[in-house]
């Protein structure tokens, strides 16, 4: 009977079953180093793994005939099963991929102005970018606003069957568009105008709770997105800066990757290049500055803080005084022709000096000459910051104060007093725009060609646009329809700002940060004006008296107060007792804010600690690199000064010892390999013979085992290694030098 290999060796000679019957014979390590050097492809290096584990069991049960029509069966299965999940998983998922693709570009595509950001910045650079960006991003909001109160405050009132408060029988005259007053004043623009019934229906809709809800979810709403940009941005830009890399960063990482425009990208290396020699100038200046030189500079800085902190004072001061001055005006209307637009005396004040007064800061900074760009951004935007909180902060001061005790309905007023800052302030925006970009343009091109063409002021703007979004958010309160008016200013703005950069404007010759930068517009946006903002709507409804003749909280002692009254009502109702609860325990709890304060104060002295211990994980481990990096030029230059000190040694001595070493080593080396070799290659012919006579199929051929293969290939390799070192013993010397022996 003719064994299982020489059958599957005669019906399957193929190449394949050749390589498989090789494979057997060999050991697991052997087999897998086989598989690994054959020059084909990854998949037939699987199959034929596959088919030499399954032969090792098959082989011992079935015949190489039935054996090899197995191994064409299951090649068969295997390319039908490839075929069925590639049309039945591949395709579908490939078809789900490709529809995810095309609505994912669909949707960029259809993004509010994405091919204008990326002219934008392709020509001017990320920073200016960020701009229009973030003006984006407060359009957003406004609609945002727009829909929630239209649909949640105005389309009730406005299908409701119930009369207006006050009929509208003042007509319009087109200055209302200006002062917001007159007609307006009687329509759903104003707090005024909305009811304070509950509209009976299939539901009933209560007009106080919309209004509160309504204003009061679009805050914390506004409030949560910012605190969750802010955050994102402050980790990515600000966890791990450091400072000290300022030169580093300059020269390996301000390229802006985002600039596409061929004049831009030249102008921007220009910049760079003079940016680097301004730096290097400027350190160079201050390690020569004397103890004298650094007090006056020190000096120039107290001063300029003084008068720019005077400036805003002052000018919060004269806004004061000047609304105390209107409203005598507004008592003595007699005396003037049209009193409307005396009303357009104070947003007109107010927004000359948020152009004017920046002015002054800028010319500050140049008499400041700080080492840095990034100094210098601060330092501006910090005073423009005071400035504007200051007027804002007398502007709140008087309307919160001063104007409930002189008039019955006094949120009306405060909406239409809000609504000509926006409206004066959009008209600055333009006439800033329009003339001021474009005369300076003018100037530095054609009259005075040393100045050049003016910068785009990024950090100006910003905060122009935050200002604007601020009177928003307190207006929105007084003026549920306030953001449709934000909408369309910010609208134009946009298209209007592009215009005058692509045309009037260069790009900033010094490069900043402009991650970083838009991580402090952020900040600027949240802290001082959006919590500026929510105080002012929280103080008025949980302080202030609401007006007793209009408006949907007539009647009680606070705008809060509705909460009360919704509490008694649904008191009434016997399964929401657990409502009542909450109230009367949680939310009118001191001691819940307080345990809420404490809560949260030790999670955030956690976290700074955290925060504490990985930066001083991180600086120990730049000084742990630093060290290592001492360590091996130490090591380096010890080992250069041991080579230098060693005594030298006779060449010809060396060379004898080596050579006597080297012909005694090969010598008993190879009478090693002979030793082990006899013994080897005698032992299994023994065994073998014993084993063929012992076996009961003489007739087989007689098959020399693998042992004694490398055994035979074992010991011609060092005959001839040997023969090789007699005929020239010279290669075969050792590397490793000796002393010379002692004398």
């Amino acid at each position: 009977m003719v064994p299982s290999k020489n059958r599957l060796a005669v019906s399957c000679p193929t190449e394949e079953q050749n390589l498989i019957k090789e494979l057997v014979a060999l050991s697991t390590t052997e087999q897998i180093r086989k598989i690994r050097e054959l020059p084909v492809s990854f998949e037939e290096k699987k199959h034929v793994r596959l088919v030499e584990s399954s032969k090792g069991f098959f082989s011992k049960y079935v015949t190489g005939q039935y054996f090899a029509l197995y191994l064409s069966f299951i090649q068969k299965c295997k390319e039908d099963v490839y075929l069925w999940v590639l049309l039945c998983c591949f395709l579908p998922l490939q078809s789900i991929r490709r529809f995810g693709y095309n609505i994912k570009s669909a949707r960029q595509t259809l993004q509010l102005w994405q091919g204008i950001m990326k002219e934008i910045g392709g020509k001017f650079g990320s920073s200016v970018l960020n701009y229009f960006v973030l003006l984006k991003w407060l359009l957003l909001f406004n609609i945002f606003s727009f829909l929630v109160n239209f649909g949640f405050i105005t389309i009730p009132l406005l299908v409701s069957d119930l009369s207006p408060n006050v009929s509208p029988n003042v007509s319009f005259r087109g200055l209302e568009l200006l002062t917001g007053a007159g007609y307006f004043n009687h329509t759903i623009m104003y707090y005024g105008s909305y009811s304070n019934e509950t509209f009976r229906g299939l539901v009933d809709y209560d007009m106080q709770l919309a209004y509160f809800f309504t204003i009061s979810v679009y805050m914390v709403l506004c409030g949560l997105v910012l605190i969750f940009s802010m955050a994102s941005s402050f980790k990515k830009n600000y966890a791990l800066a450091d400072q000290a890399s300022n030169s580093a960063w300059q020269l390996l990482c301000s390229w802006d990757f985002s600039i596409t425009n061929e004049k831009a990208v030249n102008q921007r290396k220009n910049n760079l290049r003079i940016q680097l020699m301004e730096s290097l100038s400027e350190k160079a200046h201050r390690e020569r500055q004397t103890t004298s030189e650094q007090l006056k500079q020190y000096g120039i800085y107290f001063g300029s803080w003084l008068l720019s902190t005077g400036l805003a004072v002052g000018c919060g001061a004269s806004i004061f005084f000047l609304c105390q001055y209107e409203d005598e005006v507004r008592k003595s209307t007699y005396c003037c022709r049209n009193p409307e637009a005396e009303t357009l005396l104070v947003p007109f004040v107010v927004s000359l000096m948020n152009m004017v007064i920046p002015l002054f800061f800028s010319l500050f900074n140049k008499f400041e000459q700080y080492s840095s760009q990034r100094k210098q951004i601060y330092a501006l935007l910090f005073r423009n910051v005071l400035l504007r909180i200051s007027i804002l902060g007398v502007l709140c001061y008087y309307w919160m104060n001063m104007v409930p005790q002189k008039f019955t309905c006094w949120e009306p007023i405060v909406g239409q007093a809000l609504y000509r800052l926006v409206i004066v302030d959009f008209i600055f925006l333009m006439l800033g725009s329009l003339f001021g970009e474009f005369l300076s343009n003018v100037i530095g091109t054609r009259i005075q060609p040393r100045l050049g063409v003016p910068e785009f002021d990024v950090a100006r703007n910003v905060l122009e646009i935050i200002y604007a979004q601020t009177l928003a958010w307190i207006g929105i309160y007084f003026s549920p329809l306030l953001p449709v008016i934000q909408i369309l200013k910010f609208f134009i703005l946009f298209y209007l700002k592009k215009v005058s950069l692509t045309h009037n404007c260069q790009p900033p010759r010094r490069s900043g940060r402009a991650a970083q930068m838009k991580t402090i517009f952020i900040f600027l946006l949240f802290i001082p004006f959006f919590v500026g903002a929510v105080s002012i709507v929280a103080y008025t409804a949980w302080s202030l008296t609401p007006s007793e003749h209009c408006g949907p909280f007539r009647g009680l002692n606070s705008t809060f107060s509705v909460i009360g009254e919704w509490i008694n009502d649904v008191d009434k109702v016997s399964s929401t007792e657990w409502v009542v609860w909450i109230y009367q325990n949680v939310i009118r709890s001191e001691v819940f804010y307080f345990l809420i304060t404490l809560i949260i104060l030790v999670i955030i002295y956690i976290f700074w600690q955290l925060i504490q211990g990985r930066k001083e994980l991180i600086v120990l481990l730049r000084k742990q690199i630093a060290n290592e990096g001492k360590d091996k030029s130490f090591l380096l230059d010890k080992l250069q000064d041991l080579q230098k000190s060693c005594p030298k040694v006779n060449k010809k001595q060396k060379k004898r010892t080596t050579v006597c070493f080297a012909r005694f080593y090969s010598k008993f080396i190879c009478l090693q390999f002979f030793c082990c070799c006899c013994c080897f290659c005698t032992l299994p012919n023994v065994l073998f013979f014993f084993s063929t006579q012992a076996d009961a199929q003489l007739s087989a051929p007689l098959e020399i085992s693998p042992t004694q293969t490398r055994w035979f290939r074992f010991y011609s390799l060092a005959s001839s290694w040997r023969k090789r070192r007699d005929a020239a013993p010279v290669a075969f010397q050792s590397r490793r030098t000796f002393p010379p022996p002692a004398p």
